[in-house]
């Protein structure tokens, strides 16, 4: 879905995202004209930033949807002291982008608060220049260590896109670039044993994985070992957050 013949990505590239790290200030890091006390601080592990590792990251992903899956959620970082302790800046540890179905909200299945997620929404967690560009903002100027790509069952968007391929329904409007860019997960599903639909819905997991390793402001981070991509797909039965291998 990402077209390389737009030259815009390239400039702002070139730039080092000083033109945009003006023009979003409020979504950044800027420092605040009077530091919250201390110990408004809430002293709970997802206050510590972008000083994780992408490892570290990834395991309080894990451990949250642990608590969520057995109903013992710690609700971090909710507190007003968090509210304003975040007012003026902002250093979430790990991106997630997934998709919109309102089943599915990151910070609940996390057992995440205030700051501690950078969460890009979109049907089918399909990508575009927009969701591209956020995700590498949050890389690169808040240096968050870890993207976590978030697949679920029985996706709505996945299964519309089988169906049209299908025949049995039609893709009207901008729906149509959704089923264009999930499709090739589905022709690549239709290939394997079992379900379809489940098989389709963690091979678009993979692809989105696949595409944002090459964008170009994620790829040297990558590289260097300073940001890692990893991928999973929610249970809507169960609760439970499965991370793919890899």
């Amino acid at each position: 879905m990402l077209d390389d013949r737009l030259p815009r990505r390239d400039l702002l590239r070139l730039a080092g995202f000083s033109t945009l790290s003006v023009g979003l200030a409020a979504c950044g890091r800027v420092a605040p004209a009077v530091q919250p006390a201390a110990s408004a601080l809430p002293a709970h592990p997802s206050a510590e930033g972008t000083s994780a590792s992408a490892d570290e990251a990834l395991a309080r992903l894990r451990e949250g949807n642990q608590r969520f899956v057995a109903d013992k959620e710690s609700n971090p970082n909710s507190s007003p002291a968090r509210r304003a302790s975040i007012a003026a800046s902002q250093e979430p540890f790990a991106t997630i982008l997934g998709c919109v179905d309102s089943r599915v909200p990151p910070e609940l299945i996390f057992d995440c608060g205030l700051g501690d997620l950078f969460v890009i929404r979109t049907a089918g967690h399909t990508l575009d220049h927009a969701v591209t560009g956020s995700i590498e903002f949050g890389a690169v100027e808040l240096k968050i260590p870890a993207i976590l790509v978030l697949g679920h069952e029985r996706c709505g968007a996945v299964k519309a896109t089988i169906e049209v391929l299908e025949g049995r329904a039609e893709a009207l409007s901008n729906i149509f670039v959704l089923v264009e860019a999930i499709a090739p997960a589905v022709e690549a599903a239709s290939t394997r044993p079992g379900d379809l639909l489940d098989n389709a819905v963690e091979i678009n997991v993979t692809r989105t994985m696949a595409t944002l390793s090459q964008a170009p402001l994620l790829a040297p981070l990558i590289k260097e070992g300073k940001l890692k991509i990893a991928g999973a797909v929610y249970d809507l039965d169960t609760g439970v957050v499965r991370f793919l291998e890899g």
